[in-house]
């Protein structure tokens, strides 16, 4: 806790170090204007009693009333300061987050963890709130601190065993408000799945892309049903939470009344007594009241700073994971590949009480020369791509680039010589030059580049069409400011278009030593299809390209075929020589020509 501490107060001081020193000061002020107010109450009241002069009492009177407007102002000047330094603390915190996961989450292995998801999740509220809350907190119980060091003297000058009774209070109250804090940052681990499920309900019921087959089959019901589960469950955390706190401050709230009746009734038989002056008496009963109000705001802030601590503890592990993929102290620069990448008994499983995907994988991926990779669903193949990509590394055996292994190398640098067109391709909420563009952001602005890998997968006259061309965004979600009452400022493409919007987006990333081709054709109508394989023999001839693909037809020209089958590769070589063996890819092929051709058609 003392590390989340020092390490959120640092955050804290480098974003907003003039409103740190704002808040102090403005703290120390409000922490000691109510004591002036009371002090000057008392003196006022006993110069009208006790005959001070006119122009003594205008005087107290003009320093009260300025007193006053100072204390209505404060709250309003700390509240901005504090919301202003929360503004700037919640920007540094959240960038240093993701910056965090982007350099040290280098693959996908974290990203694909559940438990991290929901650690995450905290780490975003917790980095968010978290160190604002802590420095408002602690400058708080500093407020309080003032204001009560200050009514605590003026209570020990009238009565100091009140004092005593008042402190020795605070002590179950401190203890009850730990313990609430800690039982709150427990909570909110175990809310924090019920949460994640809760908004991937949510989503599901508002997001454009599920919302045709949720209405399709009638699913709205069953999914806010599930929905109003997890928030239920939520809740009941919560309410369990909430009714213990209740109860706390409930035996709490009486200890502390009977402490101030108390007082309250010596002030009072004092002053009949006459031992006490009205003023005495005014001030006294202001005293307790403060006094137990800064007590008891200094125990919350404290137990405030408590909780936020210990929530702070997911930022810290979010912000501290170790990296999933180790990278050299030193990388070999990655060189242009000139013999090719070869799979040297790769095996790989997702966890080690997962099933082995791949069982000792021997594969040549030749450079120049197009290879094929043909299997069943679920056979390996993604992953092949993902550990081709260094999204994971291998458990046994290794990826060699020209013979040296990819991971003595710096996995950016590596994916820099990849170009990549995926079947779950992304479709970014951006302008359509963007969702191009983004295939080099070192050529982001370069119109005439994007047009040109647009005109080559055959979508730029689609584009040219838009509203807005290339300017038009790929969405109707975000649509802001002036856009908002034009209907014509966003469209969404087809699923056939968005594909080749993707495959505009490889081929402006340009020359790359490996290309890779996961099913690029899979939303394209037959046209389209043929169109698009021909653009990308074009594009690819006389480079390494890995192409993967269930319609065995538009592989069939690769140089070599590799069938992956229960983690192995069972089958290797070009297309007739396939065809002639009389194998599992034989058996594909003739299935698929079948559907088109027929039987008695058959190649």
């Amino acid at each position: 806790m003392a590390r989340h501490a020092l390490t959120a107060g640092g955050l804290a001081w480098r974003a907003a170090p003039r409103y740190v020193l704002a808040m102090l000061v403005l703290a120390m002020v409000a922490g000691g204007a109510p004591v002036v107010v009371a002090w000057l109450t008392k003196l006022t009241l006993d110069g009208l009693v006790g005959g001070l002069s006119p122009h003594r009492l205008v005087g107290l009177a003009a320093i009260l009333a300025a007193a006053g407007v100072a204390a209505v102002a404060l709250p309003a000047l700390t509240r901005y300061t504090e919301s202003e330094f929360g503004r700037r603390v919640r920007v540094a915190a959240v960038s240093r987050l993701f910056t965090a996961m982007r350099e040290r989450l280098i693959g996908l292995a974290k990203l694909e963890d559940s438990a991290f998801h929901t650690r995450l999740r905290l780490a975003q509220q917790a980095g968010s709130t978290g160190p604002s809350d802590l420095v408002s907190g602690v400058i708080g119980i500093a407020t309080s601190a003032v204001t009560l060091t200050g009514f605590s003297v003026t209570l020990a000058l009238i009565n100091p065993w009140l004092v005593i009774a008042v402190a020795v209070s605070a002590i179950p109250t401190l203890r009850a408000e730990l313990r609430l804090s800690r039982l709150r940052a427990g909570a909110m681990w175990r809310i924090g799945y019920a949460a994640r499920r809760q908004y991937f309900y949510a989503s599901l019921l508002s997001e454009p892309r599920e919302a045709k087959e949720v209405r399709l089959f009638g699913l709205g019901g069953f999914f806010q049903q599930r929905m109003v589960t997890e928030l239920l469950s939520a809740n009941a955390e919560n309410r369990r939470l909430d009714r213990r706190e209740l109860g706390v401050q409930a035996v709490l709230g009486v200890l502390g009344a009977v402490i101030a009746g108390g007082g309250l009734v010596w002030a009072i038989m004092a002053a009949r007594a006459g031992r006490l002056s009205i003023g005495d008496v005014t001030v006294f009963a202001t005293a307790v009241a403060a006094v137990q109000g800064a007590m008891a705001t200094t125990v919350s802030r404290f137990a405030a700073v408590h909780e936020a601590l210990l929530m702070l503890d997911h930022y810290h592990a979010a912000t501290t994971v170790p990296t999933d993929l180790p990278v050299p102290e030193r990388p070999r620069a990655v060189p242009p590949l000139r013999e090719g990448i070869t799979f040297q008994d790769v095996w790989f499983r997702y966890g080690p009480d997962q099933p082995w995907v791949l069982r000792g994988v021997d594969l040549l991926i030749a450079a120049g020369r197009a290879t094929a990779l043909v299997g069943l669903n679920g056979a390996g193949k993604s992953t092949v791509v993902k550990l081709l990509c260094r999204l994971y590394d291998p458990v046994r055996g290794s990826i060699r680039w020209d013979g040296v292994d990819l991971r003595e190398f710096d996995p950016a640098e590596l994916r820099e010589r990849i170009g990549t067109v995926f079947q779950d391709y992304m479709e970014y909420e951006l302008s359509a030059a963007e969702n191009i563009g983004l295939g080099d952001l070192t050529r982001l602005d370069d119109r005439a580049g994007i047009e040109e890998a647009a005109r080559r997968a055959g979508m730029h006259d689609v584009l040219t069409r838009l509203p807005k061309g290339y300017d038009t965004l790929l969405t109707r979600m975000y649509i802001e400011g002036i856009d908002s009452s034009d209907s014509d400022t966003g469209v969404l493409l087809s699923g056939g278009q968005g594909q080749r919007v993707a495959f505009a987006r490889a081929l402006f990333r340009g020359d790359r030593d490996l290309l890779i081709l996961d099913e690029p054709s899979s939303g394209l109508d037959a046209e389209a299809e043929v169109a698009m394989h021909r653009q990308l023999r074009e594009h690819r001839r006389g480079r390494t390209s890995l192409l993967i693909s269930h319609r065995l037809g538009t592989l069939r020209d690769a140089d070599d075929i590799a069938v992956l089958s229960e983690g192995v590769i069972a089958e290797r070589g070009d297309h007739d020589r396939l065809i002639r063996a009389g194998g599992s890819y034989a058996r594909l092929f003739h299935l698929q020509a079948d559907g088109y051709v027929g039987a008695a058609g058959r190649p």
